[in-house]
């Protein structure tokens, strides 16, 4: 027996008991009406998938105009119900008629019941591919509108580093070439998938971001392929699974170092041939879409180690693009304390807000260990704890770690002068010439120095 909701029309009551006989075994849900009077308020009150309407309604009179005109109306109230026609007059002019006006097909009394049965389940079939199609459009619409959010984000910063980066994004971006994006947490991977995407071919379409890390072994396969209802326990309907969301447009999935073996074949399989099945069916759905990968894992050294499978990484990594630290581009500290500055002090009502020069320098100082992250959430922080107009060196709370520096076991006059340095910075809150004064050596030979050690 088929899920589906089946109506049936018409003025015929011995035609109705014999449709109930054939149909009673074959779909879960059947009404019978025996005239269309009633069509408007039962299209009101439930979700109909098939209307099976007869054509004529008034004794002697057979040219179908009203089976013509509940047609049009039924269509109105909604477009994707599948409506078969039927009558007792076989006018093939009035089939073209009512299949142009939006029939799904056209049967003839007496019917053939092997031949009536098939087109009802067709018509069934077509109209929960209709709402499967439509569900699908507006998660994809949802997904645009969510993600047009992001597309404003952008990549700020001038260091060398990330020209470099944005040179490899510019040519990569209009092809459809498999990137995995590497790099320690906090640096910014997304932002670099999310420019990649708008600077793509399909900049116009979705793209779909998948958290491997977050998903089970047991709902992998249901949420990246999708299900059928049925299929297990709590499938109670038909879901799209991420990869055929992301159907013509961008698929990013993020921490793909964190997937098991298994899941890893699996994943492969499916990037391999395009090719999705949702789990309880067997029909394979082509998908087209552009892959980009997120690590902060070394693949390499998870494959050498038997953990991650070889294949799947060359199948991932046909373009590789490393983000860099935010302490190998210090120079673009300023731009950023700046820019999460004007957000948080726009955001908590405190737009007079600056940092002083001394900020600035301490910011700049400090190694950042959490990132562009870190850096972010430090800027938020001193917002929100601010009492005046100005973020002082002290409003920053940042996290030294004196540890390292004291420890000059089997350490260079290099490395020993470096830390000194980074010392003194770190006591004078980032003011280079305080720090100068207390090394005793002027601000130029500080920033000689700075330069050298790349601080």
């Amino acid at each position: 027996m088929e899920n589906g909701r089946i109506l049936i029309i018409d003025d015929n009551r011995s035609v109705l008991s014999a449709l109930e006989l054939l149909l009673q075994d074959e779909f879960s849900d059947i009404g019978y009406l025996t005239g269309p009077k009633e069509l408007p308020g039962f299209l009101e009150s439930g979700d109909i998938d098939v209307i099976l309407l007869d054509m004529n309604f008034k004794a002697g009179i057979n040219t179908g105009n009203e089976g013509i005109y509940w047609l049009r109306e039924i269509l109105k109230s909604d477009p994707d119900i599948s409506v078969v026609m039927i009558t007792a007059y076989g006018d093939i002019e009035l089939a073209v008629k009512a299949m142009r006006e939006g029939a799904v097909d056209f049967v003839l009394k007496p019917w053939e019941n092997e031949k009536l049965l098939a087109t009802l389940h067709a018509a069934l079939k077509l109209r929960k591919s209709r709402k499967e199609v439509n569900k699908l459009r507006s998660e994809q619409k949802r997904l645009k509108s969510s993600l047009s959010g992001n597309l404003n984000k952008t990549i700020i910063g001038s260091s060398r580093p990330v020209s470099d980066m944005m040179k490899i994004i510019e040519k990569v971006a209009s092809t459809d070439a498999a990137v995995l994006i590497t790099g320690e947490n906090g640096t910014g991977k997304e932002l670099v998938a999310i420019e990649i995407h708008k600077r793509s071919k399909r900049r116009n379409e979705v793209m779909i971001s998948v958290d491997m890390g977050a998903i089970t072994e047991t709902l992998f396969e249901s949420e990246l392929f999708g299900h059928v209802k049925g299929s297990f326990t709590d499938a109670k309907e038909d879901r799209t699974g991420k990869i055929e969301a992301a159907n013509g447009g961008t698929l990013c999935l993020d921490e793909i170092g964190n997937l098991s073996l298994a899941l890893q074949a699996k994943l492969l399989n499916a990037l391999e041939s395009l090719r999705i099945i949702r789990v309880g069916s067997n029909r394979p759905i082509p998908v087209d879409i552009r892959l980009i990968c997120i690590t902060n894992r070394d693949l390499d050294k998870m494959v050498s180690e038997g953990l991650f499978r070889e294949d799947l990484l060359y199948r991932i990594n046909t373009i590789h693009i490393e983000v860099p630290p935010l302490r190998d581009r210090k120079s673009d500290i300023p731009l950023l304390s700046e820019f999460f500055l004007k957000k948080y002090s726009e955001k908590y009502g405190k737009p007079s807000l600056r940092l002083t020069s001394q900020s600035i320098d301490a910011l700049t100082a400090y190694d950042w260990p959490g990132n562009i992250r870190e850096l972010q959430h430090t800027v938020e922080k001193a917002v929100i704890l601010s009492e005046g107009d100005v973020i002082k060196p002290g409003d920053l709370m940042l996290k030294y770690s004196t540890a390292e520096e004291f420890d000059n076991t089997e350490k260079t006059l290099g490395d020993m002068e470096k830390q000194m340095i980074i010392s003194s910075l770190r006591e004078n809150n980032g003011n280079k010439s305080a720090a100068a004064e207390q090394l005793g050596i002027t601000r130029q030979k500080l920033y000689n120095r700075l330069r050298k050690y790349g601080l």
